[in-house]
């Protein structure tokens, strides 16, 4: 029978053909897949349902089935984000830097893929083909372990995934999933020294916090969502109703919706009704403070636990704040550094919250929805890193390659 060791190996071993295929094979690769998502739509949509019901019977919260949920609009727009993925450049071999010595020698810096990938990541199929493709378009092959809860789903991607790299000519083994192993596969992983290069986590705080601790693989850390918007005193009333519904209403079960609204006290009376307004006929509930409250009589009150809580469903923190000043100490305090926004009319507001807040993104005027490696141009991500080395923020092709030194001489020795 065959082990997670022997998938990991079986990885290993075709992680340096790809990397040395050509760009048109992995092109073809990619082209594969999306074809192949069209033409076996009703195959994943019954997987999906198995998972689905499944679910049901666990009593699987709503946020959590809207994740694993996969129908034919979505699956078609899956398709289509990995044919914008085969229009990115080809960045492997990219050469970053490059001089000649004075002694003769011509040294460049060049792009070159990671190696092995492995992902543990929870209960969102589409992130089974985001990763794969963007993988292999970056020369990487990839180990995943997706989570019990999509398994069935995950099971019918990675043979469509494995199906198109061998049309393309390249090794099927390239992509495997070890989510048959439940948690036992995902321990292997991260003490998988010498077979996956590099692990990246991408699910709630329980699961990043297990990696990072447990690895001894190096790991590139992913983060929950605690997103805040503020609302300053000059803040647009339009695009502070419109900015919070669509960064609160459009998905709220994603990692860049808002979950924490803070509004300038000198805005209150103008503006903020208005947003409450607006979210609670949408089924939003508003966790408020005492001013909150005292202007939204429908408010709860909100207690410390809401403001390092990541919601993943229609509630929303609200806070109203003195000044800036307030507002850039409260995200300080609470953000997960992930993504933040500002909505103001005042330049220099905008330029100092750009400046002095640390997240992966920062925003002025701009819904926090638009953190995500789609709407960055990259077709995909791999997760969003809230870390500060080597990628952060949506990770695309680029952060899934790493450097090499070229040195190219005529005989030169060191003096």
């Amino acid at each position: 029978m065959i082990t997670a060791h022997d998938k990991m190996t079986l990885v290993k071993r075709a992680s340096s053909s790809l990397a040395n295929a050509t760009s048109a094979q992995r092109t073809q690769a990619l082209l594969n897949v999306s074809k192949l998502l069209l033409e076996r739509t009703d195959e994943i949509i019954a997987a999906n349902k198995i998972d689905l019901d499944r679910g049901v019977t666990a009593e699987m919260t709503k946020s959590t089935q809207d994740r694993i949920r996969l129908d034919a609009a979505r699956i078609s727009a899956i398709a289509d984000s990995v044919v914008k993925v085969t229009t990115l450049p080809d960045v492997i071999g990219d050469v970053i830097r490059g001089m000649t010595l004075p002694n003769g020698l011509q040294i460049s810096q060049v792009r070159v893929p990671l190696g092995v990938i492995g992902v543990i990541y929870e209960a969102r199929p589409n992130v089974t083909i985001d990763i794969a493709v963007l993988a292999i378009k970056s020369g990487n092959s990839v180990v995943l372990r997706g989570g019990r809860d999509a398994q069935s789903s995950n099971e019918v991607l990675v043979r469509l995934l494995q199906d198109a790299l061998a049309l393309a000519g390249l090794s099927a083994d390239s992509v495997h999933t070890l989510d048959e192993f439940g948690r036992e596969g995902a321990q292997e992983m991260m003490t998988a020294v010498g077979l996956i290069d590099v692990l990246i986590p991408r699910g709630g705080p329980g699961l990043i916090k297990s990696v990072v601790e447990e690895s001894t693989v190096p790991v590139i850390q992913t983060g929950d969502g605690v997103v805040h918007i503020f609302v300053d005193e000059t803040a647009r009333l339009d695009w502070s109703v419109e900015i919070l519904h669509n960064a609160k209403v459009q998905r709220p079960s994603v990692c860049n919706a808002v979950e924490t609204l803070l509004i300038h006290e000198k805005a209150v009376d103008r503006i903020l009704p208005a947003i409450l307004q607006n979210l609670s006929e949408a089924n939003v509930v508003i966790h408020g403070d005492a001013k909150t409250q005292e202007l939204f009589e429908a408010a709860v009150a909100a207690t410390e636990e809401d403001w390092h809580k990541e919601y993943h469903d229609l509630d929303l923190a609200v806070r109203v704040v003195a000044n800036l000043d307030e507002a850039l100490a409260h995200i300080a305090k609470y953000s997960t550094k992930h993504t933040e926004s500002i909505i103001t009319e005042r330049i220099e507001n905008a330029e100092r919250f750009l400046a002095e807040v640390d997240a992966s993104t920062v925003m002025v005027n701009a819904s926090t929805r638009f953190t995500d490696g789609g709407e960055f141009g990259f077709g995909a991500e791999v997760g969003i890193s809230t870390q500060k080395l080597h990628a952060r923020g949506p990770m695309g092709i680029l952060e899934l390659t790493s450097t090499k030194w070229l040195v190219r001489g005529a005989g030169q020795t060191r003096a």
